[in-house]
């Protein structure tokens, strides 16, 4: 039986370790006992990027997407997307990035080239608070997948993401029309609460890991900023 092979390890904010292994082809990212994602598991990451453009109706969005990982979502989204769209990402960990570079290029192919990328080593706080100081342009949507759902599993900063204040500070980042959409490993009625009182509309998405309806059940939340009427 093969076994998983430890290809590298680095450690992020707060001393958190993360291990990169390779098995049987496919690539995952750990954190101790938790997988954080997969080669394997992709779809729903996948999805993130899909039906929220999808629900904005337009290919030249500025998006902004929390967290790089192994680049599922930002690849899904550049592929929905137009030439004149503007796709941000930004990622705690310089490592990841090597990762993708080294390791993983022959998945991540030339997708870190792509000139409406704009790559921020960065926390992704940081940009919605760029876009609401007037620092960068707000955002068409705003795709959080940071962590393995609104809990700060990985990094106990991200807990602010998704806290009263920060989803509210994600709220005012959007354009008028603009989504904010959260990926999550599994059910969180608090968060899902929280997500309510800012007063955005709010449908809740049940997806698999993998496509034709197989793997784990995950869920993303989509909180759209309602256009103002025209007179």
């Amino acid at each position: 039986m093969l076994q998983r092979e430890l290809i590298d390890t680095t450690q992020i904010e707060d001393g958190v370790t993360l291990e990169l292994y390779t098995h049987a082809g496919h690539f995952m990212i750990v954190m101790g006992r938790n997988e954080l994602m997969s080669t394997r598991m992709r779809f729903s990451e996948e999805q993130l990027a899909d039906l929220t453009i999808d629900r904005l109706g337009k290919d030249n969005a500025r998006i902004l997407i929390g967290g790089y990982g192994m680049g599922f979502t930002y690849r899904a989204a550049a592929a929905k997307l137009g030439a004149k769209a503007q796709i941000v990402v930004a990622e705690i960990s310089d490592a990841i990035i090597d990762w993708a570079k080294g390791p993983m290029a022959a998945l991540t192919g030339e997708g870190l080239a792509d000139p409406r990328l704009d790559l921020k080593i960065c926390d992704v706080a940081a940009l919605i608070d760029d876009a609401n100081d007037g620092t960068c342009a707000k955002f068409d949507a705003i795709l959080l997948d940071v962590d393995n759902g609104p809990d700060g599993i990985v990094r106990d900063a991200n807990n602010r993401i998704y806290s009263r204040t920060g989803l509210a500070k994600a709220r005012d980042a959007l354009k008028p029309g603009g989504i904010l959409a959260v990926w999550s490993a599994g059910p969180d009625p608090a968060f899902r609460k929280r997500l309510y009182d800012t007063g955005l509309t709010i449908t809740e998405w049940n997806v698999r890991s993998r496509p034709n309806n197989k793997g784990a059940h995950h869920i993303i939340w989509f909180a759209q900023k309602t256009s103002p009427q025209k007179s």
